[in-house]
């Protein structure tokens, strides 16, 4: 297709041989040829792309559990006779909440409820479909692709995708193994493998939720290092096929963008990680004994980073921490409203506040 610069050299030569014809001829041309009609006037509508922002976006919801029991599974303590008194009205009231952070997610970049949104600590299929026929969300017709993982108390990650904007081609459920100690092998959270069209776009995704620091950040983290040398695996697996693919890596990675298993394991020179300049001393996804931390990262590969010709381009990325997010008072002033703190109930969101990427559509 020629570009602006020829149609503009086309228009004036033009207008050049119209100024040297005789007067009957270029009155003659004019009735014969409306503006409307002018062949000109035509290219250089089409010549204007059309552009429209999206967002997307991940949440760890806290232990978002339905109130039944699973005997399969640890929810014991999210049941309304458990440890945690974890009631219908709750349970409700949490899908209320954590229903209308997502319908504004990114929402003053777009106007719009995000295109793609990862989740983490879910229990099942049944609270992500209660999630999404809440009344703020159901009108944004999502769909869901969701794996049970062997997580001892059950919880997963998922997608929510809006059906309008991307259409599933493949997906399935990634099995992790770590060493709990030499030689002992162990099952973790599975990685979530999701191939799609995203508004005229290819796009991967690998949804991820790394094993908990709970036993030292340094005793764990070679287990965190396993599951991004697992990414790295699907990540070579997919260029292998497609070399200029457009891959999305996002997580709750229970480490930072600076930390060993992502900055030298799973961020290599092939994607870019934008969380890198987001967390400071004051600002994080969440926060453990008053220090910031941000474990909860969207990373692009470099197919969304060209400048030029790039009908899906990274335009910025966002901490979600709206004051409503928030701890309004105390000593926990400023931290995610979480449900609950220990045992008590709080009636709060998450402890983690959600994180998005916002990306310009170029239609031509």
């Amino acid at each position: 297709m020629p570009t602006n610069k020829s149609f503009s050299f086309m228009y004036f030569r033009s207008l050049n041989e119209c100024i040297m014809s005789d007067h009957a001829n270029s009155e003659r041309t004019k009735q014969q040829v409306s503006p409307k009609d002018s062949p000109n006037t035509k290219v250089s509508q089409d010549a204007t792309p059309t552009t429209q922002q999206i967002v997307i976006g991940f949440y760890n919801l806290e232990n978002l559990f339905d109130t039944q029991n699973d005997p399969n599974t640890l929810d014991d303590d999210f049941t309304p006779d458990g440890f945690k008194n974890w009631t219908p009205k709750r349970y409700q009231n949490k899908l209320r909440k954590l229903s209308d952070v997502i319908a504004h997610l990114g929402s003053t970049e777009t106007q719009d409820a995000p295109s793609l949104l990862g989740v983490a600590e879910v229990e099942n299929f049944k609270v992500l479909k209660d999630l999404i026929n809440t009344k703020k969300l159901k009108e944004k017709n999502y769909g869901i692709v969701h794996y049970d993982s062997p997580d001892e108390r059950g919880i997963d990650v998922g997608l929510l995708y809006r059906k309008d904007h991307f259409k599933i081609i493949d997906s399935k459920n990634i099995e992790v193994f770590v060493e709990t100690e030499p030689g002992v092998r162990d099952r973790t959270r599975d990685i979530l493998y999701v191939e799609g069209d995203l508004l005229g776009q290819r796009v991967y995704l690998l949804i991820n939720h790394w094993p908990s620091r709970r036993d030292g950040a340094e005793l764990t983290s070679h287990k965190r290092i396993t599951v991004a040398q697992h990414n790295r695996a699907m990540i070579s697996a997919i260029t292998k096929e497609n070399a200029k693919a457009r891959i999305i890596i996002m997580g709750d990675f229970n480490d930072g963008p600076h930390a060993e298993s992502v900055k030298n394991h799973l961020v290599k020179d092939d994607f870019y990680n934008p969380m890198q300049f987001l967390l400071t001393r004051y600002e994080g996804s969440l926060n453990h004994r008053f220090e910031w931390y941000l474990f909860d990262q969207i990373i692009l590969s470099n197919s969304f980073m060209r400048l030029h010709s790039n009908p899906m381009q990274y335009v910025k990325a966002k901490i979600e921490n709206d004051i409503s997010l928030t701890e309004y008072n105390g000593k926990f002033k400023g931290n995610p409203f979480r449900t609950y703190g220990g045992r008590k109930y709080l009636g709060g969101y998450s402890d983690h506040f959600p994180v998005y990427c916002v990306l310009k559509i170029r239609e031509a």
